[in-house]
């Protein structure tokens, strides 16, 4: 089975949430006490989507619009409209390969660059047992 106990966690780094209007969806979270404290565009398919970074204290929810053409699953889902956890990692690169070597299931072949924040982050993830995915951060 799995063992990675010397992966180094520092907490969770925020919750993913797709959704299908992002300018809907931060209003409601700034109606919660969120702020906006940092957007980016991403590359989807060669489509731009739409990040939206909401924190209200330590917290941290991430609100993401893909492209229209990645839209209709998202509004067809019953439930589990949050995507992913990240976990907030000191280095990227370790957690990627003790991951590795202990047989998780990662998604990705590196860990992959994302320009948000201030000088942008490095993440991959992972899938448990039931398809959740779990995502690991580490802001640069």
């Amino acid at each position: 089975m799995y063992n990675a106990e010397n992966l180094q966690i520092n907490a969770i780094q925020h919750i993913g949430i797709p959704v299908t209007n992002i300018k809907n969806s931060q209003a409601f979270y700034e109606a919660l006490g969120f702020a906006n404290v940092m957007q980016a565009t991403f590359d989807e398919k060669g489509e731009p989507g739409t990040c939206v970074m909401m924190k209200r204290g330590a917290i941290i929810i991430e609100l993401y619009q893909l492209p229209e053409s990645g839209l209709t699953e998202i509004r067809l889902r019953g439930n589990g409209h949050i995507d992913h956890v990240a976990f907030d990692v000191p280095d990227i690169d370790a957690a990627f390969a003790i991951l590795k070597q202990a047989g998780f299931n990662i998604q990705e072949p590196e860990p992959k660059f994302l320009q948000f924040w201030e000088r942008g982050c490095k993440y991959f993830n992972i899938l448990g047992p039931d398809g959740e995915r779990l995502e690991f951060n580490q802001l640069l």
